[in-house]
């Protein structure tokens, strides 16, 4: 092995992040080369793998010009999840990649739902069935476009195509096949009962490795197009929510972690699958080896705070600009000028509908209790306590089964000191502020990749990259509130 530092790929739907690290997490360099997704039909999405590789050679030219490329041991991903490209035997796409937003794989979900029931669906792939997920999206290629699908020799997500591409094997991790809808979480294994369900030939899907597996070395022809040198490492990396879960260092049981930006979610790290009753969350394959990440995600979290800047803080947006700062630093200061649950106001955050913890599309967002006695700082602060609980009702679905003692904050959104107390008082349990807020992706592939290469010891080390900045713990009397509300900000919805 040549040199000593890990190049890890971001490749997330707007672009793809090249970081470069040293064994020990230090950042030495950050490129972000962007590329489009198509958006159309009402719910479809789609992005061409020929954009992600001409990212990822131009993210890593760059980065070899400022460091030696002899000096970097191995590359690692973290790649968007539960998408679809087919490529033929000559890992050549036969159509652009159908990508995890699309939705139009409706028929094909309620097809496996006749199939089998839900709840034993669940228990095998710790996942509901959804148009979301990968093999939703192949059946319909299947049925809408046969000859495509005639051709298609594997099905890959964004990471592996890029595998692929380096290193000429057609293989994915756990976590990526976990978001396929035809994984087994209990064996680690492609599911012969879902395969046979869906009429899927086995062949069409790569092999699985643990993430931090090496995949293979760089190739004459990637290492001529990227500036990489040929047989350099290249390690199998993870779907980028597994990845976000090493990155905020959620890698002994029992950690947990939450990320909040547009959407959000909560996740931990447990040494055994999660399966609710109510089936309000899902759980993926840890990066760590023999432990699992269950997760559960909300729709509307910063994009209610979006909303709410975008329609009634206007003359907040005119402050800010006349200062030139963050609108959100304005609204958090008459936030803070309301005392804890808004006096009563509550907000349910469902501007798109939701998924965990109600998976309900139809859910809707309002504002409940409102009185003349009300402010503007009482209807502000209401909206960032709403995104709080709701995300507080699925932390308390992980502490039903997993004992948790605090939560690491990541994400744009855990930038507030406001939102970071509120937190804490909602949860009842200290909040870690990570030091990189926004880097847990890249930071999770970089240390997946320096296991695989042999640079870092064990997932340990993961909390070397991203050590909390600060903690912020619990108002007693705040939680004392807050632990009224919370029921009836549960009931407001069954209402």
């Amino acid at each position: 092995m040549r040199g000593k530092l890990i190049l890890s790929h971001d490749l997330g739907t707007s672009g793809n992040k090249a970081t470069l690290y040293t064994a020990e997490g230090s950042l030495l360099e950050s490129v972000v080369v962007p590329y489009a997704a198509r958006f159309f039909n009402s719910n479809w999405a789609e992005q061409a793998p020929a954009d992600w590789w001409k990212a990822v050679c131009e993210a890593t030219q760059i980065i070899c010009s400022r460091s030696a490329a002899s000096d970097i041991a191995v590359v690692s991903f973290s790649g968007q999840m539960m998408g679809c490209l087919c490529v033929d035997k000559n890992g050549e796409p036969l159509r652009d990649s159908i990508i995890w937003a699309d939705q139009r794989s409706t028929e094909e979900e309620q097809f496996i739902r006749r199939g089998m029931d839900p709840g034993e669906f669940y228990r095998i792939t710790g996942h509901r069935p959804s148009a979301t997920y990968g093999a939703e999206k192949l059946l319909w290629i299947k049925k809408n476009e046969p000859e495509t699908f005639r051709r298609t020799f594997k099905m890959l997500n964004a990471k592996d195509y890029i595998i692929l591409k380096l290193t000429g094997k057609f293989v994915t991790d756990y976590s990526d096949a976990g978001g396929t809808n035809l994984f087994d979480l209990n064996g680690l294994c492609w599911s012969a009962r879902l395969l046979e369900l869906t009429g899927l030939d086995p062949s069409l899907l790569p092999g699985v490795m643990p993430s931090a597996s090496i995949a293979g070395e760089v190739n004459d022809t990637a290492a001529a197009e990227t500036g990489l040198l040929p047989g350099t490492l290249v390690a199998c990396g993870a779907g980028d929510g597994v990845c976000a879960t090493v990155g905020s260092g959620c890698v002994r049981p029992g950690q947990a972690y939450l990320y909040f930006g547009s959407s959000a979610w909560v996740s931990c790290a447990a040494e055994n699958p999660l399966f609710d009753r109510e089936m309000r969350v899902f759980t993926w394959p840890h990066a760590v080896p023999g432990a699992y990440s269950p997760c559960g995600t909300m729709q509307g979290a910063g994009a209610s705070l979006a909303w709410l800047k975008d329609n009634i803080c206007l003359s907040e947006q005119a402050e800010a600009a006349a200062k030139n700062i963050s609108p959100f630093d304005i609204m958090t200061g008459v936030m803070a000028s309301s005392p804890p649950g808004s006096r009563g106001l509550l907000y349910l955050p469902y501007l798109l509908g939701e998924r965990s913890p109600w998976w309900n599309p139809e859910a809707r967002g309002c504002f409940v209790g409102l009185k003349m006695e009300h402010s503007r700082a009482d209807f502000l602060r209401s909206v960032l306590e709403g995104v709080i609980f709701n995300l507080c009702l699925i932390l308390d679905v992980f502490r039903e089964q997993v004992s948790i003692k605090d939560i690491t904050a990541i994400g744009g959104g855990s930038k507030s000191a406001l939102s970071l107390q509120i937190m804490a008082n909602i949860f009842g349990l200290p909040v870690r502020r990570a030091l990189y807020l926004e880097e847990a992706t890249s930071l999770g592939a970089a240390v997946i990749g320096g296991v695989a290469a042999g640079l870092i010891k064990d997932f340990a080390g993961a909390e070397n990259f991203n050590p909390p900045a600060e903690v912020i713990v619990p108002d007693e009397s705040s939680s004392a509130g807050y632990a009224e509300l919370k029921p009836v900000f549960e009931e407001a919805y069954r209402a």
